[in-house]
């Protein structure tokens, strides 16, 4: 999109502008922020504490939840004052986003509560290893959203007459490259984990007739 305007940072933010803004921002926290963290407290407090579960879903679910679903509404929003007809690779991957989160907040649930007797390869329900898998699908994904939204959705949208300062992109590697190598170094605690886990199974298989471990958590 082509703009008649030089490219003037001292010039003030449109409203639009501040709307597309303002979803970036909250968006980013939620998705690069609070759901990280989320992870993160599960990938190592599952470790050494069975009290991992409440801290992980307050943060990816009460906390995040409502950040992220603000978000959305301020991409709607923003996606409103710019015409709102153009469907290209940013608003599909937030709608697919969004979709993945609710999908991953179900199976987090399903996990907690409702216990079943298949096992897989590791002594865990396929469902554990589902929701380990979406979450960092997720994770992947928003990185990959909130660096096309840097790059390429603003400058297409606003024609580029406010840049995206060189401070929000630095900021998006750095988040980046933290998280992955916090959760690159939190695997190094499978075995410890998996060994934890076993011990638990084996305890209350012995306490329990049919075998079936009733205090398994996600």
């Amino acid at each position: 999109m082509s703009s008649p305007f030089p490219h003037s940072p001292s010039l003030p933010l449109f409203p639009a502008e501040k709307k597309a803004r303002d979803h970036a921002l909250v968006a980013s926290i939620g998705f690069l922020i609070l759901l990280p963290l989320g992870t993160l407290i599960a990938r190592y407090l599952r470790t050494f504490t069975n009290g991992w579960f409440w801290p992980h879903a307050a943060v990816n679910f009460l906390i995040s939840g409502p950040v992220i679903f603000a978000g959305w509404a301020l991409g709607i929003q923003a996606n409103s004052r710019f015409g709102g007809t153009v469907s290209d690779a940013h608003k599909r991957i937030g709608t697919a986003l969004m979709i993945l989160y609710i999908i991953q907040i179900f199976i987090g649930v399903f996990i907690h509560y409702v216990k079943i007797p298949i096992r897989i390869p590791g002594g865990r329900p396929p469902q554990n290893y589902l929701h380990a898998i979406l979450g960092i699908v997720i994770l992947a994904l928003a990185s990959w959203q909130v660096h096309n939204g840097i790059y390429t959705e603003w400058p297409q949208i606003t024609g580029n007459i406010h840049p995206v300062r060189q401070s929000a992109k630095h900021a998006w590697l750095a988040l980046i490259i933290v998280f992955w190598a916090l959760y690159g170094l939190g695997l190094g605690f499978l075995p410890r984990q998996y060994k934890q886990e076993s011990s638990r199974r084996s305890v209350n298989e012995k306490e329990t007739p049919d075998g079936i471990k009733l205090s398994d958590a996600a």
